[in-house]
């Protein structure tokens, strides 16, 4: 839980409300000059809403060359960033043919497969010669190949589940899956900060939804205890099944869940446990395998295991992993498997060839250097900004650190100030995040070197330091204490 300082949620607080105020007015007269103005549309209710579309015109358009930034490069350590510019006052971005090499602190890129590689690259460019770069087929017509089968063998192994099935895209791998596990008569009881993937596919599963304080087991606890006493609404029967979903890693918040107690009370409660993987598998653990081997929990207690491709492996698509009975019944009744374009022969191989390089089998320990390294650049950049001053989020060994903002002149003013240092950065505002909650989310890789790492911290201390955003007092130099004490003694 963010505990807000009371001087910084008032400020922010104005800040929107002044916003919010101005934005009004500006609308109020618009209404005046558009008066007189004819419509092609007579007789047609808008599709937006003035109020359904405010915040995006009248907040987000002033703001919005710090979001969506082109790239023109693989995201590695560093990046090429198409620099843009705006005649009308940011409503539209116009690309320049100039380009800014930047040090990338925004891509999911854990483990530095992203960019080209000794052993993924030269297989991923023979599959494609073999297979092209698409099926042009849903699964279950014409777009299994030898490299699906391989890959969703490979992925069961790995994650140590007997059984996985593979989707192009991650985010419908939630949004797919979860309405065919669970529809109406079951229960549902998620984080309160679980992506919006679990968030849709929840909704659309027919399912009674129920959330349980962020990462808080004794609160899962008192929702479970509850909601099996009072059965399903209105007729009170017995809930048809019960499943408690979380995420391994949170994308916003950088937190390790706390697995090892979720799963205890749901063993006790007789409810099934759905782990989202997205941004722990292949980054945490001593061989990749996310948060179960970390956090020393036995996979055969997580009934289904979920995680995408595009974080530490640097393909797409996501995967389910289950028992043999589970995931043959997905591949019978799962929509993204029955109607999707399987995912592209090419980005599988790129997951195979991550895995086995992740894993020692290329012949190499460039698997074993990469985790080290990972979890070394995280927790060295964490606590550098720690001692920093800055309000830094999340659980060590977590690759992603978010740094609060909170007011929402600074989220612009953090975002530019760093990119003209050649520092790129991923700036989260509402409604990704709740409206007081606005901050910038570092992504480490192990591609990134100390340097690097040095030279962040650097500009980062620099830009914090005007836009003011260390909210608590820095730690004193070893180079400044050492002169205090020779004078002591």
């Amino acid at each position: 839980m963010i505990t807000i300082p009371y001087l910084t949620a008032l400020t922010t607080y104005f800040s929107y409300g002044l916003l919010f105020a101005f934005g009004q007015l500006r609308d109020f007269f618009r209404k005046i000059f558009d008066w007189w103005r004819t419509s092609n549309l007579q007789g047609y209710a808008p599709i937006c809403l003035g109020l359904e579309d405010f915040y995006i015109r009248r907040l987000y358009l002033r703001i919005q060359d710090c979001f969506g930034r082109p790239i023109s490069s693989a995201p590695d350590a560093w990046f090429d960033v198409v620099e843009r510019y705006s005649n009308d006052n940011n409503k539209t971005l116009k690309r320049t043919t100039k380009l800014a090499r930047c040090l990338n602190l925004g891509s999911y890129n854990y483990l530095g497969f992203a960019a080209a590689d000794e052993y993924c690259t030269p297989r991923v460019i023979e599959s494609l010669n073999r297979f092209s770069p698409s099926t042009c087929s849903a699964r279950v017509d014409g777009g299994t190949t030898t490299v699906h089968t391989e890959l969703e063998e490979c992925v069961a192994n790995f994650v140590g589940k007997p059984a996985a099935i593979v989707f192009g895209m991650g985010y419908a791998t939630n949004s797919a899956i979860l309405p065919v596990l669970i529809g109406k008569g079951g229960l549902i009881i998620s984080d309160s900060l679980n992506h919006n993937s679990i968030v849709n596919g929840a909704r659309g599963s027919g399912a009674t939804i129920r959330v349980f304080q962020h990462n808080t087991p004794s609160h899962l606890e008192k929702v479970l205890r509850e909601q099996i006493a009072d059965g399903q609404p209105r007729t009170h029967r017995p809930w048809k099944k019960i499943i408690v979903i979380v995420e391994g890693i949170y994308s916003m918040e950088g937190e390790l869940c706390k697995l090892p107690e979720i799963v205890a009370i749901c063993k006790k409660y007789k409810a099934y446990v759905y782990l989202d993987e997205a941004h722990s598998i292949g980054a945490v653990g001593k061989t990749g395998r996310g948060v179960c081997e970390l956090l020393g929990v036995d996979t055969a207690d997580v009934d289904i295991m979920m995680g995408t491709f595009t974080k530490s492996f640097g393909s797409c698509g996501g995967y389910i992993a289950g028992s043999k009975e589970v995931i043959q019944y997905l591949k019978y009744t799962c929509p993204a498997h029955l109607y999707a374009t399987s995912i592209s022969p090419p980005a599988a191989q790129q997951i195979i060839s991550s895995i086995r390089v992740i894993l020692g089998e290329d012949g190499s320990s460039r698997g074993a250097q990469k985790l080290a390294r990972i979890r070394e650049n995280s927790n060295f950049f964490r606590s550098e900004l720690q001692k920093m001053g800055f309000e830094v989020l999340g659980d060590n060994d977590s690759p992603v650190m978010p740094i609060m903002l909170y007011n929402p002149a600074k989220i612009p003013a953090f975002s530019r100030e760093c990119l003209k240092q050649n520092v790129a950065v991923v700036t989260v505002a509402f409604p990704a995040t709740p409206l007081l909650l606005a901050r910038a989310r570092i992504c480490i890789s192990a591609s990134h070197t100390k340097e690097d790492l040095v030279k962040a911290l650097e500009v980062i201390g620099r830009v914090g330091d005007l836009v003011g955003i260390k909210y608590f007092p820095a730690e004193p130099n070893k180079q400044q204490q050492e002169p205090s004490t020779m004078k002591l003694e």
